[in-house]
């Protein structure tokens, strides 16, 4: 995972943590101040709540503790396409300009340009260099690819 994905995830956790966690803590508190627990539905819906959380802190937890953070502006920049990059792509056939970003699975958002190692795009380009020509298989068919820029960013 990429540094701004690391911190993401850690903000995320904090707030789980420090936030949410002791906010529904209080509301199953209160919700049992207000007696029957078993027709009180904001009990209910607060333990459910709590259980979304602690899912969550567990989920992100393991995540942070097994991921390998990789520093793209550490690493010299040598034209080649790597985890990381921001790679500019030209579609040889419609002459198309794209520019994504390669992360992690967990970082993926198209909106952001930023696609999943795992992306069939990704696999397509990992290990070319600036001026290579790629072909990729992609949910439209097969495309060719001119890798216009690499960059360390």
């Amino acid at each position: 995972m990429t540094v701004p994905g690391e911190q993401a995830l850690r903000t995320e956790l904090d707030q789980l943590k420090s936030v949410d966690r002791p906010r529904v803590i209080a509301d199953i508190a209160t919700a049992r101040e207000h007696g029957d627990l078993k027709e009180n539905a904001e009990y209910h819906a607060a333990r459910e709540q709590q259980g979304f959380i602690e899912g969550r802190i567990q989920e992100l937890e393991g995540k942070l503790g097994n991921c390998q953070v990789i520093d793209i502006l550490s690493i010299p920049h040598s034209g080649k396409v790597i985890f990381g990059t921001t790679v500019t792509i030209l579609n040889v056939e419609t002459e198309e300009e794209m520019t994504y970003q390669i992360v992690g699975d967990d970082e993926a958002d198209l909106k952001e340009k930023k696609i999943s190692i795992n992306s069939p795009i990704a696999r397509g380009l990992i290990g070319k260099e600036e001026g290579d020509i790629v072909a990729i298989t992609t949910p439209g068919g097969m495309a060719e690819f001119e890798i216009d820029q690499v960059q360390h960013i």
